[in-house]
């Protein structure tokens, strides 16, 4: 009985993290709407600092990882690691198939809806599943559970920073469609998880 809820809870990971990567590849890689969380500190990194995302993603992403693991526990980090890895690999796989949704880049507003959709369905089960996809799921999860709050209110405080500081260099009205994106996908999220 064990084996079969472990192959359920990683099958579960395995789809949360797909479902991520599909969005992203197929909606927010074509329409350019841009992240907030780490993902996009990588970008603002990148455009003041020029520091490469391929560096900065993985410091903090590692140090988001490093705290979820000290205030959430080795399970979370098993499962983060997992996740984490099936969204690379399927992420690769869409890139390999290639785009299988029209680009939207001349309606941004559905774009950001459908983004959100994607992205809110996918990281909604993985962290329902105890994991993160990425360093921006680690750390909502740790400020939720450090500041008693619903994860949505933790996804959308660090996702509004990172997009707040990012007006420095990109106009507001390419960042107002990633508010709407930050702010459905943190909703969906919630309510996934506390299913």
């Amino acid at each position: 009985m064990q084996k079969q809820f472990n192959i359920k809870h990683y099958a579960m990971l395995l789809l949360g993290a797909a479902i991520l990567s599909f969005g992203l590849f197929n909606i927010h890689s074509q329409s350019q709407i841009t992240e907030g969380g780490v993902l996009g500190m990588t970008l603002l990194l990148n455009h003041w600092f020029d520091i490469s995302p391929s560096i900065s993603g993985i410091v903090l992403d590692f140090t988001c990882y490093f705290i979820g693991w000290r205030i959430l526990g080795n399970s979370f980090l098993k499962n983060a690691m997992f996740a984490s890895c099936c969204f690379s690999l399927s992420y690769r796989v869409w890139e390999a198939v290639g785009y299988v949704i029209p680009d939207l880049s001349s309606h941004q507003l559905i774009a950001a809806v459908m983004g959100a959709a994607f992205v809110g369905i996918g990281v909604g089960i993985v962290v329902r599943e105890g994991g993160a996809s990425g360093g921006d799921d680690a750390l909502a999860l740790v400020i939720s559970k450090l500041a008693k709050c619903r994860i949505s209110k933790a996804y959308l405080a660090t996702d509004l920073t990172v997009l707040c500081l990012s007006l420095s260099y990109i106009p507001f009205a390419k960042i107002a469609y990633s508010l709407v994106t930050v702010m459905i996908s943190s909703f969906v999220i919630d309510k996934i998880q506390n299913i």
